[in-house]
Order: structure tokens, then sequence, then C-alpha cells
């Protein structure tokens, strides 16, 4: 929301917001502070509810010029189905799947970290989240270990303490569709390298997930082609460098995508040529100048920077 305000509030126009139903407090406090910092009345206005509600409502008003929306991609056809019958204007930034390849001569005790960091950000709730690990198979038996030791240490509970990685998922229904998941990948014929099916020991009166990795997945099991929005990792071995960027742009998804090596210009490279909408090589970056958004089933447009301040813009032509 505050990308998307900034911007609006910065090309002069004025904003209604239907946050998240599961996200309304921290929404308040955005609008206490643009209070207390006199921001012009009717400039930013705020109307809570269920999307199914408000937001179709906000989709179809004749008055609303544009919609940015964040979040499904499902959510997403529909906003951009029913905009179409007013002409609206959309940026819509959707799901993602997005794959994390390491190079055979990637620094894995570097990498590795990365790996699951860039998969379990905010609890695997994140359309970002690097939930498919390419790993070339000459090194797949070192980057299974590696990986196992690596996630047995990420410690799932309370968010509020600071060594907490993993906290809960969203809400009980959010929790059963990962439990499904992890069920589906073990159906599949996935092999569960750590983690699995139920709560971690000692948590469970709330929504928590335990860290899961498969491995042995290929890229047509649902597991590696759907988004899970929680915290599971398929790991994928490749062939050599073509089979890895072809494996990591076989998706309906184009958000992001992740490279590691020790040689910088290879991975440039590779990340030219991943279908995404932003590459990051070598570490878990953001540069809030530089465009965000997807390819494909992943969204239509870009937010942040100049690209982000032009979305809530039109030209406009006066000849004399």
């Amino acid at each position: 929301m505050t990308s998307k305000l900034s911007s609006a509030i910065a090309a002069g126009v004025t904003t209604v917001i239907k946050p998240s139903e599961m996200s309304a407090l921290q929404t308040q406090i955005v609008l206490e502070a643009l209070h207390e910092a006199n921001l012009p009345a009717g400039v930013v206005n705020l109307v809570n509810g269920l999307g199914t509600v408000v937001g179709a409502e906000i989709t179809r008003h004749p008055d609303i010029a544009k919609i940015s929306f964040t979040g499904s991609t499902a959510v997403g056809k529909t906003i951009a189905r029913d905009a179409a019958a007013t002409m609206k204007r959309v940026t819509l930034e959707l799901g993602g799947k997005s794959p994390n390849i390491l190079l055979d001569d990637a620094d894995l005790a570097v990498a590795i970290p990365l790996a699951i960091a860039a998969a379990y950000n905010n609890s695997g709730q994140a359309c970002i989240a690097a939930t498919r690990l390419l790993v070339p198979e000459s090194r797949l038996d070192e980057v299974k270990a590696l990986v196992k030791a690596a996630v047995e240490q990420v410690k799932v509970g309370d968010p509020a303490q600071e060594d907490t990685a993993v906290g809960p998922m969203v809400n009980k229904k959010q929790y059963e569709r990962v439990q499904q998941y992890i069920q589906l990948g073990l159906a599949e014929g996935a092999e569960l390298l750590t983690g699995g099916a139920g709560h971690p020991a000692g948590l469970e009166a709330g929504n928590f997930v335990k860290p899961t990795v498969f491995v042995n997945v290929h890229n047509q099991m649902r597991i590696a082609r759907e988004e899970i929005f929680g915290p599971v990792l398929s790991v994928i071995a490749y062939k050599d460098e073509a089979d890895a960027v072809a494996i990591a742009n076989d998706t309906d998804y184009g958000l992001s995508a992740y490279v590691s090596s020790t040689d910088e210009t290879r991975a440039l490279h590779i990340a030219a040529q991943l279908n995404a909408g932003r590459v990051m090589v070598n570490g878990f970056k953001h540069d809030p100048q530089a465009p965000f958004g997807g390819f494909k089933q992943s969204g239509i447009g870009r937010e942040f920077g100049v690209y982000g301040l032009e979305a809530y813009l039109e030209p406009k032509t006066i000849l004399v």
C-alpha cells in the first residue's frame, strides 16, 4: 500500500484504499500518520470490507479511473475483466513461482542460506518467494545435505521474537491450503527432504507450518507450478545452463528470478534469458527506484520509481 500511495500522492491524485481484511490494523496506522502529517482531507480515503463487496464496487464504479492491485492472479483476472467495462487503467502485481538458479560454480556456503531466506521470506507468504531451487545434477547431493541442515535450523514461532524466521500462516484457511500442497507433493512422488505435514512440535495451537523441502521434483508437478504461499521449497535438478533456463521459464508466472554464481558475467548472461520482471544476482535485493512487476500471469504494469509514478499519470496534449 505504501509504495502505491506514495506514487499516487506524488502524482497529485486522490485515492481510495481497500486494504486486505487481513491487514486493516497496519493500514489504520498509516492513515493516522498521514493525518498527523497534515495531508489535506480527501486526498486519501479508506474503505474497509471484503474484496467481493467493497473491492468489486470500486472496480465497477465509473468515477474510479484506475485500479492498482496486489494479490492473487485469480482475483487480478476478475479485476481486469470488470475494469474493462469502464476502460479503467489497471496495474496488477500478482502471483509468482520464482526460480532460483544455482550455477555449478556457485559458492554453496553463501548461496544456500540466501536460497532459504528467499524461499521463506515472510513465512513463504510472498509473491517473490523463490520456491523453485534449480541446482546442477552434479551438485545435487551436496545441495541436499546443505539445504536439510540449514532448514532444520530455521526457527518457527512468534514473529515478535527477533530470532524467529517463519511465523504463522495468515489464517486457518491458508494453513490448510499449505497442508494440502504438502500432501499433494507426497502423492506426486516428490521426496520429502525435511518438514512435512502437521504443526511443528510445541506449536499445535496456531497456524504454524513446518518449513518443508521436497527434492526429486520435476517441473510438471503441481508443487512446482502452482503458488503455495507458504514455507515449501521444491528442489529441481538440471543438466546444463540451457536446461536451467528452460525449466526456469517453463511457468505461467514471471515476477522474480534469482541467479547465483561466482562469475558475475556468467550470472548476468543467464539473468538476461529469464522471463521475469526482476532478476536478482547473488543476493536478495531491493531498489525502490527500480521498476517492479511481472511478466505473463504475474501481472500488468510496474511499480516504484519513475515507472510507478507514471502509472498514475495520463498524457494530455493541448494544441493551439
